[in-house]
């Protein structure tokens, strides 16, 4: 090996050990392995940045653009809750309905776009039927991966084979080449999540009360509420009178939450009223005799009364709602939900109190749900992560508003009130465009690029994407820049003849036993490779080692390049190893073995179906 191969390659070897230990952000990986390879002349500066400008790209941040468009719009929202009325109440047909739905949106948005407008629904629609949401949302993570295999864009290694190939002077992959395959991989996944649904969560015998997505007493039992909320009454002669909460700051100085204020609503009147309905907001102004609602740990509040002179109360204090109890927590106006991180979120790895959510959302945290972690106290201190489930207290409009941002998915919002969200009027111009889009590239008229471009362009203009600065805020810039980066590693790998040692390797170890084989051995490596690194790392980094392989032994270099781009694209025995996985982790209560018994058997069965069936599509 020459002095440029053996650095590249331990370039690739540094940035997947950094990639697997998900210490350092992927782009940033990324973006430091091109500086190396344009220091050290590997690269020209030309070459480095040349992924930037790569059509790939391009369309990656238009086709974000356009989902933020059919989003934005209620558009995906609409279609998949008419189409889930269907399901009825019987299990096997919600299982089989979710999937399809699930699949049929996956297969032009992206995987965890689609994981935030169906959760909520099934979240709700499993109540309604009195199943246990876990039986349900695993089913739903695995099936929006497998819909990104029905089109050309449904996920980013579909297009990256795309390029490879047309890089490489073959014909280039039409918009529903994929559809036969993706058709094949969720009728599999449908077959085997229904014979592998056994080893997901059963359903509960209690219920509950179902206020919320999860029963309302199953929240108050996870979190604790009762144990750790209490009253106190402010004294005639407390400092705090005529002080709003802002002024008092109470969650900052006393790691405390005001959940709720309670007033006398006259002298000869003795019962209670909740101050505005809702929850306490930072104007309220404290008044004498207010019957405060705090959420913390005791010690805390024995020192915040105190402190104040306030009086703890005991539960014989007599007011028109009891005292105790989830009740407290979700009324008419007023309710709890939990709420998601999304791989997007801004509010990653920030500090609880530097977040802003109270002043933003109009809502308190309550807990937090780190894996099988609660944290309930001083959560000022703590710093959000990529898979929390926040658990959240406000009125139901706020929660309701929440669930239109995409820092978070709400996943614990009231039947009631989720079947209230109305569809904006520009759902039909957001289908159009949507439309207008697929026919632009099935017909093959203009470039992919300028098709989705235009859609792109469509949605800001026509106001289905709120404005340019909000067409911004669709883009997941660390994916752009993960594939922008990586893709001139790739061009390193082949310039250095890396490539070829790789593949020459593998040729060597399993081609004498026939392509079958070798076809085996490509996919199950990227199979492998992609529990540990992004599905779009993954793709890059493997399709031109994949291609070389192919034509090494004289083979069609189609089905190996697709091997890659399935291989990458169907994990699922690890929370971790795509976004969907960990966003219904906390949702369906699901632990690591949930995936070991459910994921690995179906990534396995899918593993040897695709092998199978990809010769029939491609001969080898």
């Amino acid at each position: 090996m020459n002095g440029p191969m053996i650095l590249t390659l331990s370039v690739l070897a540094v940035a997947s050990v950094l990639f697997i230990s998900g210490k350092v952000r992927s782009d940033l990986v990324a973006i430091g392995a091109l500086i190396v390879l344009m220091l050290f002349n590997i690269l020209t500066p030309a070459e480095a940045l040349s992924g930037f400008a790569n059509s790939v790209v391009i369309m990656m941040v238009g086709l974000f653009v356009v989902g933020g468009g059919i989003f934005q719009t209620g558009l995906a929202n609409m279609v998949s809750r008419k189409m889930l009325k269907l399901a009825g109440t019987n299990e096997t047909r919600m299982l089989v309905m979710i999937m399809v739905v699930t699949a049929a949106i996956g297969a032009f948005v992206s995987n965890t776009g689609t994981i935030a407008v169906m959760m909520p629904i099934v979240v709700s629609l499993a109540m309604s039927a009195k199943t246990n949401p876990g039986r349900l949302l695993m089913p739903l993570a695995f099936a929006s991966s497998m819909g990104g295999m029905l089109t050309l864009i449904g996920t980013p290694p579909n297009m990256v084979i795309q390029e490879v190939l047309s890089g490489s002077g073959y014909n280039g992959i039409s918009f529903f080449t994929y559809t036969p395959i993706g058709l094949v991989c969720i009728a599999v996944g449908i077959v085997s999540m229904l014979f592998l649904r056994r080893f997901l969560p059963q359903n509960e015998k209690d219920e509950g009360d179902r206020r919320t997505g999860r029963s309302l007493k199953d929240l108050a039992k996870k979190y604790q509420l009762t144990q750790n909320l209490y009253r106190v009454q402010v004294s005639p002669h407390s400092p705090i009178r005529f002080k709003t909460l802002q002024e008092l700051n109470i969650s900052a100085r006393h790691a405390l939450n005001v959940i709720e204020i309670r007033r006398k609503i006259s002298a000869k009147n003795q019962f209670f009223k909740t101050i505005n309905q809702e929850v306490a907001g930072s104007n309220t102004i404290i008044q004498e005799e207010d019957i405060m609602y705090v959420y913390g740990a005791f010690e805390r509040v024995d020192e915040f009364a105190r402190e104040f002179d306030l009086t703890m109360l005991d539960h014989q204090v007599s007011e028109n709602k009891r005292a105790s109890g989830t009740e407290l927590f979700a009324t008419e106006d007023v309710g709890i939900a939990e709420v998601m991180l999304t791989p997007t979120s801004g509010l990653i790895n920030r500090l609880v109190k530097q977040s802003g959510f109270r002043e933003k959302y109009r809502l308190n945290i309550l807990g937090i749900q780190r894996q099988d972690q609660y944290l309930l106290h001083n959560l000022k201190e703590e710093k959000m992560r990529f898979g929390d489930a926040l658990l959240v207290q406000g009125t139901w409009k706020d929660i309701a508003r929440l669930a239109n941002e995409s820092d978070v998915v709400v996943v614990g919002q009231p039947i009631e009130e989720s079947r209230k969200v109305t569809m904006d009027n520009k759902a039909p111009i957001a289908a159009g465009i949507m439309l207008l889009m697929v026919v632009l590239l099935v017909s093959d008229f203009i470039p992919a690029v300028a098709s989705i471009m235009i859609a792109a362009v469509l949605m800001i203009v026509f106001g289905c994407v709120r404005s340019m600065e909000e067409g911004y805020k669709t883009i997941n810039w660390e994916s752009v820049v993960l594939i922008g980066g990586m893709i001139p590693m790739s061009i390193a790998i082949e310039k250095t003849g890396a490539a070829a040692l790789l593949s020459e390797g593998m040729v060597g170890a399993l081609g004498g036993y026939g392509p079958m084989v070798l076809l085996a051995g490509v996919y199950f490596t990227t199979s492998l490779l992609t529990l540990f690194i992004s599905n779009t790392a993954c793709a890059v980094l493997f399709a031109p080692i994949a291609l070389s392989a192919a034509l090494q032994l004289d083979a069609n270099p189609y089905p190996f390049l697709f091997a890659v781009s399935i291989g990458a694209s169907m994990c699922f025995a690890s929370p971790f190893s795509t976004p969907p996985n960990a966003l219904v982790m906390s949702a369906g209560r699901y632990r690591f073995s949930h995936y070991l018994k459910v994921g690995l058997p179906l990534q396995v069965i899918m593993g040897i179906v695709m092998v199978a069936v990809l010769p029939l599509f491609f001969p080898l």
